[in-house]
């Protein structure tokens, strides 16, 4: 006699479940270091900050803060 049909599928969906959980865990692993400083980043994000709000006025380039390093050591 063979098993019921409800067994069958029970061990099918057992099965299915399995390879999937063993599926995601294999991708956690294999890109771990990535996940996290995504995971970090989004810790760090501030939801309350939109970035289309910012001014492109606002940005300095590297070159003018070093010279207004400069000028405010020479006073």
């Amino acid at each position: 006699m063979g098993s019921s049909p409800r067994n069958g599928s029970l061990k099918q969906a057992a099965i299915v479940m399995g390879a999937l959980g063993f599926a995601w865990l294999t991708i956690e692993l294999a890109f771990k270091p990535w996940l996290d400083k995504a995971r970090a980043a989004i810790d760090k994000s501030d939801p309350a900050h939109d970035p289309d709000d910012d001014n492109d006025n606002d940005f300095v380039s590297h070159d003018a803060q070093a010279a207004a390093v400069e000028n405010d050591n020479d006073d």
